[in-house]
């Protein structure tokens, strides 16, 4: 007779909770961006509109669908938050002189000025973590490398990130 425990039962199912590569990104995002929440809060940001800022102090002027496309982040996503942060009075939306159709964003001088103050949230982020900066880096290039194959996936199916399955927007 043969005794089978629950750790060699569990990493035996293909469907154990635990050992599903989607649980842990999931859980990972989730807990990363609850560490994040301090830490912005005093910005007045959320972590999505420091995204946004961050692209933007990086870049400059940006077209909306040039952010989105940085963001990976679909326009109707993106502009609740970008309407957020222009009430905030952190940046502007302007038509853009090139296409009318499209917006130009670009920081206002408090939008500017808040880049000092968020200059020490990488460090700290770190510091909280309390993971070394090869561990970090390590990480970085492994989600990079499952972001381009996820990524390769998606395009060979034609589906897009926001679509589930049965190709409803957002739902997935």
């Amino acid at each position: 007779m043969t005794t089978t425990t629950a750790a060699s039962a569990t990493s035996a199912d293909p469907l154990a909770l635990d050992q599903q590569v989607c649980f842990a990104l999931s859980v990972a995002a989730r807990t990363v961006v609850a560490v994040y929440r301090p830490v912005l809060e005093p910005l007045g940001l959320t972590h999505p509109q420091y995204l946004v800022m961050l692209a933007l102090w990086q870049h400059g002027t940006l077209a909306s669908k040039d952010l989105s496309r940085l963001l990976q982040l679909d326009p109707g996503t993106l502009s609740p938050l970008l309407k957020r942060l222009e009430s905030a009075g952190l940046l502007r939306r302007d038509r853009d002189p090139r296409d009318q159709r499209n917006l130009a964003l670009s920081l206002t001088e408090r939008g500017r000025a808040l880049r000092a103050r968020a200059e020490s949230i990488p460090a700290g982020i770190v510091e909280r973590l309390g993971l070394s900066g090869e561990e970090l880096t390590a990480l970085h290039a492994h989600l990079t490398v499952a972001i381009s194959a996820a990524q390769r996936t998606l395009a060979a199916t034609g589906a897009t990130p926001a679509e589930d399955p049965g190709g409803r927007p957002g739902l997935g």
